[in-house]
């Protein structure tokens, strides 16, 4: 009953945010809110990591494609914790979808004969260690994700925000949609997606992902951030002072495998 109060508070705090903020932000265009699951192999070095790309690629997102879902993200974990590790963003407009996707997976005949390989791995020669997953809903003001230019390389960034209360996370979504989409696109950011965690671990939490053309653009670009006056006044806000609402940060940076289609 807690769960789904604060589920309610959360996103009703992001709605009524966004209606306010909606003149200010350059934001994707309305649409049906998207639902993301995110799916975390973790490897060792040597086979796995080949056999799990494997599967993503002639396996997993044609498969993927015939069930109208797109599009789908499939990226290497550069630098973070526990590395070797193979990630999955898979977008969909159905929470249902999402989770019943490996028993949708495990009735095409298409898939099955593709992932073999990874699908039927044994204990002796095992695909992956273990997968995690996590259900984020999109944020109301970005409702659902706006890809890169897949035909350029790319590095994306995973940024998680844990939050000490349920409170102090509805106000850290909130202060997306109270200026902070905007800086993002004064600064010339590029935001994938940005998601409410609703299931996983570590919660409440938030996660969004940025992209950028290489290391030096993002660092260059998270120094004017951090520089920039309208953030720091939004930042200095009694409502959004960050260690009254942010606890701890995680960071990853991705490279995208080639069959990304994001």
């Amino acid at each position: 009953m807690e769960r789904r109060k604060f589920i309610t508070a959360s996103l009703a705090a992001s709605a009524a945010a966004a209606v306010t903020q909606q003149s200010k932000a350059e934001a994707p265009a309305a649409g049906k809110r998207e639902f993301y699951l995110m799916r975390r192999y973790n490897l060792q070095q040597g086979p796995m990591s080949t056999l799990t790309e494997n599967f993503f690629r002639d396996a997993l997102l044609p498969a993927l494609g015939r069930m109208g879902i797109g599009p789908v993200g499939a990226f290497r974990l550069e630098f973070g914790n526990e590395t070797p590790a193979i990630y999955a963003l898979i977008p969909s407009t159905s929470v249902e979808a999402l989770a019943m996707l490996d028993l949708t997976l495990a009735g095409d005949a298409d898939f099955m004969k593709a992932a073999d390989p990874f699908w039927n791995s044994t204990a002796a020669s095992p695909a992956f260690l273990r997968y995690e997953s996590w259900l984020l809903a999109a944020f109301e003001g970005w409702p659902h994700i706006t890809p890169s230019d897949t035909k350029t390389r790319r590095i994306f960034q995973l940024r998680t925000y844990e939050s000490p209360s349920n409170a102090a996370h509805v106000r850290k979504v909130e202060m997306f949609h109270s200026g902070e989409f905007e800086i993002f696109r004064n600064l010339g950011f590029h935001a994938i997606f940005h998601g409410d965690s609703l299931v996983g671990s570590r919660l409440p939490s938030l996660t969004y992902m940025l992209t950028f053309p290489d290391k030096a653009d993002m660092d260059a670009k998270w120094d004017a951030f951090r520089n920039d006056p309208a953030w720091k006044k939004l930042s200095t806000n009694p409502r959004f002072t960050a260690d009254q609402i942010v606890t701890n940060i995680t960071n990853l940076i991705f490279s995208p495998l080639s069959c990304s289609q994001i």
